[in-house]
């Protein structure tokens, strides 16, 4: 088989199942039938385009990556809602939305950071790779640059930390929040 080939089947085959997916259930959510999309799994040879671009989609990765393996350069931010996007079990008792499966090849450092009310706002800070917060208690607000977003309880937000951030409590109680920073 083709390296090439191999290697975007092995992608594909990475995504589907950081995403929790059984081959059945991708095939059906991707319309094609369930030996097909195997076959696509198998050998990665006569993927349709088109095939290619809906799994990008449906698991909010760069198309370009799919087929390069480079990640895409993020260059700003991403913010999914609670109940929005596919879900993914990351941690026991708690369920991660949206982005995580990012980071399942990288090197990742989870850390559990907790913010009291009175506390005053961090000093922006930057540094070199990716982070994802997601917001287990309470509110956060992550400040970008010059812009304020407010995250509530099962929010989540992926961004390049070369923009300079910080996060502080957004309520009258203690926020709780997961950062995953990779390097």
């Amino acid at each position: 088989m083709n390296e090439e080939f191999r290697e975007i089947a092995e992608r594909i085959a990475g995504l589907r199942d950081a995403c929790g997916y059984t081959q059945e259930e991708f095939a059906e959510l991707l319309g094609i039938d369930v030996e097909t999309y195997r076959e696509y799994e198998q050998s990665g040879r006569n993927i349709p385009i088109s095939v290619i671009y809906e799994i990008s989609r449906r698991c909010n990765v760069d198309f370009a990556e799919i087929l390069t393996g480079e990640a895409a350069k993020l260059d700003t931010y991403h913010v999914v809602r609670k109940g929005q996007g596919q879900i993914i079990e990351r941690l026991p008792g708690y369920v991660f939305k949206d982005l995580a499966f990012r980071f399942t090849h990288k090197k990742m450092q989870p850390l559990q950071v907790t913010i009291d009310p009175s506390d005053e706002p961090a000093e922006l800070v930057t540094h070199n790779g990716e982070e994802f917060n997601l917001v287990t208690e309470g509110s956060i607000i992550v400040t970008l640059g010059s812009r304020e977003i407010k995250l509530e309880e099962g929010d989540s937000i992926y961004f390049d930390p070369r923009i300079p951030h910080g996060q502080r409590c957004g309520g009258d109680k203690p926020g709780t929040f997961i950062t995953f920073i990779c390097e």
